[in-house]
């Protein structure tokens, strides 16, 4: 009896910490945070809170790398960190209507294979009622400084909603707007075993080249697919596997870590560099599964010679390294083929190398399939 009513004390404990905990995390954003502005009131996604950034030391608040990054790794890589590639926020409403302001970087918004949608627009998702994260609107960037109304219409109810920044410009500020009568909530912590993220490493195609929305690319698919945070850490022709940029991503505690780098490298780079990367990251993170990732082929590799001995060399050089390292003991080392990455009806691509939605929806289905029985 005694041991009935210790239990019954205990779980009553229990209950009141994890309501009084859940209540706390449910908390609105105070109203005296935000800005009142054309009869709505607009919320900084400094206050609300980002997804998809591995520090929170970071010379401006939407960077992809540490401020300590800067002068370390080459200028270039440093550049494209500040891009905003991945980075999302998460909030709850229960606003009808939805609306964003955000300014850019840089005054060029698309590029000629890449629409504005996607270079320098938002996206925005929503969480459904089985839970189930689906496509809702999209910010179309027309200047420098935008605001337009994401949504309007909305059924009444409290939400979760995502919001993705661009993928290849910047952002120096981003305010969610929602009328003075609605509750803006910032987004309460996810599963104990769904916080470590996924953390990817490669060129124009992991910063999302050519996505038409920001929330296309593959990192964002998978982390919504995984319901975890995903950090993209692609840099445009410059995914080099650099060990000035793997210093910095093994201080990241990842769930898994993705190094998809070979379109960026030769043969001889991947030859010389992966061991050295994987062994910074295992100094760290002895166990943590890291998974290489061949490089999709070119989609016109069928004629082009040269391009589909581009796509076999660099292969041949990293399976022989993953054999290599497996061979020394690294069991939690993984690897998938990139053949069908993109699917074999060359319908893939913008440019037989840069991904259409198409392609990354393909990539991000052949990556789940290894990710889903390495992730917690």
């Amino acid at each position: 009896m005694k041991y009935l009513l210790s239990f019954a004390i205990g779980f009553c404990f229990f209950s009141i910490f994890v309501l009084s905990t859940a209540a706390a995390e449910e908390q609105p954003v105070a109203a005296e945070l935000a800005r009142a502005s054309d009869g709505l009131l607009w919320y900084d996604l400094k206050t609300i809170g980002t997804d998809g950034q591995g520090w929170s030391e970071t010379k401006a608040p939407f960077d992809r790398l540490p401020a300590s990054a800067e002068g370390k790794v080459r200028s270039a890589v440093w550049n494209l960190s500040r891009h905003s590639a991945g980075i999302c926020a998460r909030f709850s409403t229960d606003a009808d209507t939805i609306h964003a302001k955000w300014t850019l970087t840089s005054a060029s918004l698309a590029m000629p294979h890449m629409p504005a949608t996607g270079v320098s627009g938002l996206d925005l998702y929503v969480r459904d009622d089985v839970g189930k994260w689906r496509w809702l609107a999209n910010g179309r960037p027309s200047k420098q400084a935008n605001s337009v109304r994401l949504v309007s219409g909305i059924t009444a109810k409290k939400r979760e909603y995502m919001l993705y920044l661009p993928l290849y410009n910047g952002v120096t500020s981003v305010e969610v707007g929602v009328a003075k009568n609605a509750k803006l909530y910032a987004a309460s912590k996810r599963a104990a075993d769904r916080q470590k993220p996924i953390v990817f490493y490669g060129t124009s195609i992991t910063q999302g080249g050519c996505a038409s929305r920001p929330g296309m690319v593959h990192t964002s698919i998978l982390g919504r697919r995984f319901d975890r945070p995903a950090i993209n850490l692609g840099f445009s022709g410059n995914g080099r596997m650099e060990t000035e940029v793997v210093d910095f991503i093994a201080e990241i505690d990842a769930s898994v870590f993705v190094f998809d780098c070979l379109p960026n490298i030769s043969a001889q780079d991947v030859l010389a560099r992966t061991q050295v990367c994987v062994e910074i990251i295992r100094k760290k993170h002895p166990n943590t599964p890291i998974l290489l990732v061949e490089d999709r082929s070119y989609s016109d590799s069928f004629l082009i010679d040269s391009k589909r001995q581009r796509n076999l060399s660099s292969r041949k050089a990293l399976l022989k390294m993953y054999e290599e390292l497996k061979a020394e003991g690294d069991k939690n080392l993984h690897y998938l083929a990139g053949e069908k990455l993109l699917g074999d009806d060359n319908e893939g691509t913008v440019d037989s190398s840069h991904p259409t939605d198409l392609g990354f929806m393909r990539q991000a289905d052949a990556m789940a399939e290894v990710l889903k029985d390495l992730l917690p």
